[in-house]
């Protein structure tokens, strides 16, 4: 499974860089907003450092627009995959710009049939909201199997990026269940390499370390 990194921060961005195991990025306008940066500035500081897949939202709500915002985010770098809703005119926007062979993020998915659609429209990611639904008490985790399941029934190569990740758990879960990609803030990759045990471990292998070392 492919992990991206939820976030508009670039010194979170370059830290989980440096760990080795990051394979993209996703944005949003409020991610964005809360950095008080130039959105266009920032997504080239963002594909300076990581070189897969960087999301690039639209804030257009229609077909025309969409298209209009996605022309000059193409042009940051070859990495940009421009991010849409998964409305009727996003899915016409999709199916726009994947015959033009940009590749799209179909964001704010929030039941199969959608998934289903985008992924007809040629979308190259999914990206259905664990969390948001989960806060809705809905089972977030039973929409990427469904999802998962609908894809390999019928051969679509669209991918399914798991969103609104909100914890370790759900990741591990995400992983078991066949997503293809995790989305995650960097509070959840720094958690994810924590354990007690791991910890007390080590400090075990340390103290005996001292003791022995003095001992010598």
């Amino acid at each position: 499974m492919d992990i991206y990194i939820d976030t508009a921060n670039l010194d979170e961005i370059k830290r989980a860089a440096g760990l080795g195991v990051l394979d993209g990025v996703t944005t949003n306008p409020s991610l964005v907003s809360k950095e008080g940066v130039d959105f266009h500035t920032r997504l080239k500081e963002i594909c300076a450092v990581v070189q897969g897949p960087v999301s690039a939202e639209v804030v257009a709500t229609e077909h025309d627009g969409m298209i209009a915002e996605a022309e000059p985010l193409t042009k940051i770098a070859p990495n940009i995959v421009i991010k849409l809703p998964s409305t009727e005119d996003g899915v016409r926007a999709c199916k726009t710009l994947s015959d033009r062979g940009v590749r799209t993020n179909l964001t704010l998915c929030f039941q199969p049939l959608q998934a289903l659609m985008v992924a007809k429209a040629g979308a190259f990611l999914v990206s259905p909201f664990l969390g948001r639904l989960d806060d809705v008490a809905t089972d977030g985790l039973e929409l990427v199997r469904q999802i998962r399941q609908i894809y390999d029934n019928y051969g679509y190569q669209t991918k399914i990026l798991a969103a609104s990740i909100r914890s370790p758990m759900h990741l591990v879960h995400c992983a078991m269940i066949g997503a293809d990609v995790a989305t995650v803030p960097f509070k959840v990759i720094q958690q994810v390499m924590k354990h007690p045990l791991t910890d007390v471990g080590l400090k075990t292998f340390l103290d005996d370390w001292a003791k022995a070392h003095a001992k010598g």
